[in-house]
């Protein structure tokens, strides 16, 4: 019987807790807050360009004669008119002796005619004529040497050579291909972007270049050059840039991807967490006091978790940063804390209650 009664009495006493549980009313969500914060965004242009030589000339056989000799192997650093090889020219050494004979005896010639002409030994006609003869043994001789300096190819300016195809020894003909020059000490950057953001590109902007060879390196530069016309076809218009290549990282030919900056500004951003949506439009809940209030804004680009705010809020703005999907516009809430992560006590019986219980 003592058992029986026992159990009735902590029944009754369940009851009488789930009763005075259920008088507290629901209870108030716990979220957490920040203020809005002033963030730097900028609009970025990406591309993919080629990387170009910032000089770059194939030397070619100027005749058709046999390779003397070569003065350069695969790879080498050239300077600008070092010699590149040497073409036979054993005729042509002997034409400008020749040539050079004729020279000298024209030009005594026409001395002694000169000196004649004073004395009045000499007619006119006869120094004009020998004046001539002068002139063209003169021409022949010049011609000699200019054919000689066509049989040796030089460097027309510093750089790399490619790799090395002939031999000495080898005849070859009037435009066959030596060898190619690349000064890569800067490398031009061409790449194509639409013309919708044209506006946004002036030269002497900063541009970040990456290769997949050097995945980590970023290469920097700067837009030298904006074609003035734009592709037809591509509706595209074709950009330069140069970058700094001292160190000889870039080749000609690479695959580069380009990251322009355009339109920077600090401006209000909120978390993402923070932005509810309806539809097309995008709210946050404002911190006013003990209760949320739901405040539409306008939002522009996401940068690493953060939302531009265009229009709607003003930074040191409180906002509820997480949990937004269990509080509604006007409701009361908790804002995590040392002192607000706690349930809210109880608020005390008036006097009457409490004589009347």
């Amino acid at each position: 019987m003592r058992i029986t009664i026992l159990a009735m009495a902590a029944l009754l006493a369940g009851c009488s807790g789930d009763a005075s549980d259920g008088a507290r009313g629901p209870t108030i969500p716990l979220v957490s807050a920040a203020a809005v914060e002033s963030v730097r965004f900028v609009d970025r242009i990406e591309a993919v360009g080629t990387a170009r030589a910032n000089e770059q000339v194939t030397l070619t056989a100027p005749v058709t004669e046999r390779i003397e000799s070569l003065s350069f192997d695969d790879g080498d650093f050239v300077t600008r008119g070092q010699r590149i090889a040497t073409l036979r020219r054993g005729q042509e050494v002997g034409a400008l002796a020749e040539a050079n004979a004729r020279q000298r005896e024209a030009q005594q010639q026409l001395s002694r005619i000169g000196e004649l002409r004073e004395r009045g030994f000499a007619t006119r006609s006869a120094l004009d004529s020998q004046t001539a003869l002068a002139g063209q043994a003169s021409a022949q001789a010049q011609q000699a040497r200019a054919a000689i300096s066509d049989r040796i190819v030089v460097a027309p300016f510093a750089g790399y050579v490619s790799l090395r195809n002939i031999s000495a020894g080898a005849v070859i003909s009037a435009g066959t291909e030596i060898v190619t020059i690349s000064d890569i000490s800067q490398i031009k950057l061409d790449f194509a972007v639409p013309e919708t953001v044209l506006s946004q590109l002036e030269v002497g902007q900063s541009i970040e270049a990456r290769s997949a060879a050097f995945p980590e390196m970023p290469f920097r530069g700067t837009i030298s050059v904006i074609d003035a016309v734009i592709n037809p076809q591509t509706r595209a218009v074709t950009v330069r840039a140069v970058l700094p290549n001292s160190d000889a990282r870039l080749r000609p030919g690479m695959l580069l991807t380009v990251s322009i900056e355009s339109a920077a500004r600090t401006v209000p951003a909120v978390p993402e967490l923070a932005i509810v949506g309806e539809g097309n439009q995008s709210f946050v809940f404002v911190v006013d006091g003990e209760n949320a209030r739901r405040v539409p804004i306008r939002t522009g680009l996401r940068q690493n978790g953060m939302v531009e705010v265009v229009e709607g809020l003003r930074p040191g703005q409180r906002i509820v940063t997480e949990g937004v999907v269990k509080i509604t516009d006007g409701q009361a809430i908790r804002i995590a804390g040392t002192q607000n992560a706690q349930p809210r006590p109880k608020a005390a019986e008036p006097a009457a209650n409490k004589a009347g219980g």
